[in-house]
């Protein structure tokens, strides 16, 4: 089943045209493509204008995989812990990805939680604004979308560790991309401070500490839950060193300092 896009002209633009010169936009301001392969990569997924710089400048320097395991937050409540949309495509204005059903079969079979789910999906916005600059850096990769509330360690620890198995295994290279922004509705002193704690933890790739973190300081990262998945899958895969690609506010856009939303662009090698 093919996943129209629910936020088109919302958080980015719904023309083609537009659409593409945008994304072109951010991604230019990336510094070199990482001569390393990118085991995982972690992108904000707010509105383009906010958002959009810190993804350009992050995706712009990956070096990503032909096949790309999306794992993003789930805001609506809907679905399961670990819904995986098996099969099909995923439709923007831009382009059109198709999901890797041998890989999403595999995941589902390996006995880590995950479901094949369409709910969770249906009118979630994190994973879909990543699709358009996937286009532009990978086009015609394939992708296996996975949408995470599991909020138990000990169940986010297992399905790790039988998804890792599946990668693994897989007879071709796969990356990771989390969707996840950092802070939300501080002051950017705040955010600032908070988000480096979070950080520090991601680039120690240190998924307990990441998720302790942010439980205890009380760190409004949506996507703490993809993300502590993401990186002990990411360690299991051989990842020794991560990055910090870039970083903003919605101040720097917006002007407001008093209300911001932290972005965090993060690379894992």
């Amino acid at each position: 089943m093919n996943r129209n896009p629910v936020v088109a002209g919302q958080f980015y633009p719904g023309s083609r045209e537009s659409l593409e010169r945008e994304v072109a936009q951010y991604l230019a301001a990336a510094t070199a493509k990482s001569p390393q392969p990118t085991i995982l990569a972690m992108v904000p997924h707010a509105g383009y204008v906010y958002s959009g710089p810190v993804a350009g400048r992050t995706l712009g320097k990956a070096n990503l995989a032909d096949t790309i395991l999306l794992l993003g937050p789930n805001h609506t409540g809907r679905g399961d812990p670990f819904s995986v949309w098996p099969s099909g495509q995923w439709l923007t204005p831009l382009c059109a990805l198709s999901v890797d059903e041998p890989l999403a079969q595999a995941l589902l079979a390996a006995g880590g939680g995950l479901t094949a789910n369409l709910a969770a999906h249906d009118q979630e916005h994190s994973l879909e604004v990543q699709i358009p600059f996937l286009c532009a850096v990978k086009p015609g990769c394939a992708i296996v979308p996975v949408a995470v509330s599991e909020p138990r360690l000990s169940a986010l620890t297992a399905a790790a560790k039988a998804m890792a198995a599946v990668l693994k295994a897989w007879p071709a290279r796969v990356s990771i991309l989390v969707s996840s922004d950092m802070s939300h509705y501080v002051s950017q002193s705040q955010a600032k401070r908070l988000d480096a704690m979070a950080i520090e933890a991601m680039l120690q790739l240190d998924p307990v500490g990441l998720y302790s973190t942010v439980r205890e300081a009380g760190i409004s990262m949506c996507g703490v839950l993809p993300m502590t998945l993401g990186l002990m899958i990411a360690l299991e895969l051989g990842a020794t060193k991560a990055e910090l690609a870039a970083y903003a506010t919605s101040g720097d856009a917006s002007g407001d300092y008093e209300r911001v939303v932290g972005y965090a662009g993060v690379l894992a090698g």
